[in-house]
């Protein structure tokens, strides 16, 4: 059942709120997401009453943070800006602002430098108090302890400055932010706390390290592993908050799993993620922003493979994947056998048409390939090429034309000078090659351990001219600075037919869901949190242009089958079919709209509300 969100005006009125997380105006993954996107749906239930909390880094912060004015700087019965004068006067950095997403929050961000001097102090009182070790090594842990003390005198000021009647509500993300929570309980500082973990941090590394996971999860001796992993001391400060926080959270029902086995606490509450959608006002809107975006992507297109070969564009599908490079986590293994899979079936039923699949994501690398920067130097040539062509055939056509005597199309090819048609001929003489379309359009730093590459090797997925299924593989963010997509993330996906993402490890998934925020159809997983909700929560999920692979108690080859079996009936539909389906994705999206998916938030306040 879909929850119904509360009136804004009724939420809490006696309440403020702090959220703290690490990727406050501080782009590094997911969190940032999650965070940014849910501010729009927040605001209007708590206004001036909100506050976010962050590190303050000025390099990541100068694009996206705006510190207040002396005028803005108003501090009559604003219970924030008068702790962060407190603090200001104690010889605190402190900066507060506005975070300019939509919404515009306030914001307080510390700097957690100025506390390096305490480090020996903060560690020994986190050891003698709570037994979490903290080594002399690890910059992040000592980043990460003095912002959490930063944040615990902050909030001791703000409880100060809190009117009798007034309750303080302090909502940690991740354990980064969350190593303040023992020391605020120790304190005794007048918060009701909650802390939220988007994926454990012993979860991620095991289920990178270990193909059956999920079956030994019950029997992990958590600091056994711990310690084999190096990350004891992130994992005791992430059970320390799991366990001292008033409500602990977490995004989905897999996580649940995660959080009573290695952190030995049972969430109260699933805090499932939403996104802010931005909804159009005629279906027609996002169908024409699909071609527009999918008309870019042609042109990479043309530039990668036709030099090579050529082949229809209009019976071609792009499909993608894309996220942080977890080669068996984010199922890339499993997508690429099901590629393959895929690749044999086209082959084989006589069928026409491309399918070009195109892995996004972040690998170390020396530079673009040479030889997919000249495709795309040398077909700018022959586009400058044709439309001076154009331009000399349309000027002698027009004065023909208006001179003519009869109705009777002239010869246009004499309308050409020689010069154009020698360096029409050259310029096409200098495009064509035999040369293979490469797989990969970066330079690798290392490419010989590359798992993608290698499968693809083994499999002879080589963008051979027989190949059905065509790869690109793009060790590198899409950005409009790229001199080979030159669009953004979000334009790239609209501009796709399908995106494919069989996570076997995905506490939540942002990526599929960002999909269907942008009308285009999308393949999950049930070992992904946003598959697992799709299941219990939608019904025929597959009407709405969403696919979720079935990996929980399924060997791979039986969820290989089935993701192939996905796609082949992906590419089985037609033109029309397809726009219909685009049209069933962008309609179910307000489905996952922070304006509805925040009522979990609000259920888990009021739970930390009640409790002391």
């Amino acid at each position: 059942m879909q929850p119904a969100a509360h009136a804004p005006h009724a939420l809490f009125p006696d309440a403020l709120l702090v959220e703290s997380a690490w990727e406050v105006c501080n782009q590094v993954g997911g969190i940032y997401t999650v965070i940014r996107s849910k501010v729009p749906a927040t605001m209007p239930a708590w206004g001036s009453r909100y506050c976010l909390l962050g590190p303050y880094f000025p390099q990541q912060a100068q694009g996206e943070f705006e510190p207040y004015d002396d005028y803005q700087f108003d501090t009559a019965n604003d219970a924030f800006a008068l702790a962060v004068k407190a603090m200001r006067a104690d010889g605190h950095e402190v900066q507060i602002g506005t975070w300019l997403v939509t919404g515009r929050p306030r914001t307080v961000l510390i700097n957690p430098f100025q506390a390096y001097d305490k480090l020996p102090q903060l560690k020994a009182e986190l050891w003698q108090h709570h037994g979490i070790p903290a080594p002399d090594n690890d910059d992040l842990l000592h980043q990460v302890i003095a912002f959490g003390h930063l944040s615990t005198v902050f909030l001791q000021h703000l409880a100060a400055q809190m009117q009798p009647q007034q309750r303080l509500l302090a909502h940690f993300h991740e354990w980064m932010t969350g190593v303040a929570i023992p020391p605020l309980r120790r304190l005794r500082v007048p918060a009701h706390i909650l802390f939220t973990t988007h994926a454990t941090l012993l979860g991620r590394y095991l289920a990178m390290n270990d193909p059956e996971f999920y079956d030994h999860l019950m029997r992990v001796d958590w600091q056994t592993e711990a310690r084999h992993f190096n990350i004891e001391p992130a994992v005791t400060m992430e059970r320390a908050a799991a366990h001292g926080a008033h409500v602990f959270t977490t995004v989905s029902e897999l996580t649940v799993r995660e959080c009573i086995y290695l952190l030995d606490r049972i969430p109260d509450i699933v805090l499932p993620n939403g996104l802010n959608i931005e909804r159009f006002v005629a279906l027609h809107e996002f169908q024409n922003l699909h071609q527009q975006y999918k008309a870019k992507i042609h042109e990479f297109v043309i530039s990668h493979f036709f030099q090579s070969y050529a082949f229809d564009l209009d019976k071609t599908l792009y499909l993608f994947t894309s996220g942080r490079y977890e080669y068996h986590n984010k199922g890339f293994d499993l997508t690429l056998e099901a590629l393959a899979r895929l690749n044999y079936r086209i082959q084989q039923s006589g069928l026409e048409g491309q399918v070009v699949m195109f892995f996004i994501t972040k690998r170390p690398f020396t530079s673009i390939n040479p030889q997919v920067l000249e495709r795309r130097a040398v077909l700018n040539e022959v586009r400058e090429t044709c439309h001076a062509v154009a331009r000399q055939v349309d000027e002698r056509l027009f004065v023909a034309a208006a001179a003519s005597q009869d109705h009777r199309l002239p010869e246009l090819n004499g309308m050409v000078d020689d010069y154009w048609k020698l360096r029409y001929r050259r310029t096409l003489q200098s495009w064509k090659t035999s040369a293979l379309p490469a797989v990969i359009t970066h330079n690798l730093v290392n490419d010989q351990d590359d798992d993608i590459l290698n499968f693809l090797r083994r499999a002879e997925l080589l963008n051979h001219q027989h190949d059905r299924v065509k790869i690109v593989y793009h060790p590198d963010f899409v950005s409009p600075s790229s001199p080979l997509l030159g669009m953004e993330y979000g334009q790239f996906v609209r501009g796709c037919h399908l995106g494919v993402f069989p996570s076997y490890y995905e506490p939540w998934g942002y990526t599929p869901l960002e999909c269907v925020a942008r009308g285009v159809p999308a393949i999950t997983s049930d070992l992904s949190g946003f598959g697992d909700y799709v299941l219990q929560t939608i019904p025929d999920p597959e009407q709405k242009g969403i696919f979720v692979v079935h990996r929980q108690e399924k060997t791979f080859d039986e969820s290989a089958e089935e993701l192939t079996e996905m796609m082949w009936q992906f590419v089985l539909l037609n033109r029309r079919e397809r726009i219909m389906q685009r049209n069933a994705v962008e309609s179910s999206a307000e489905l996952f709209d922070w304006k509805n998916l925040r009522v979990y938030y609000d259920r888990a306040y009021a739970l930390a509300l009640e409790r002391e």
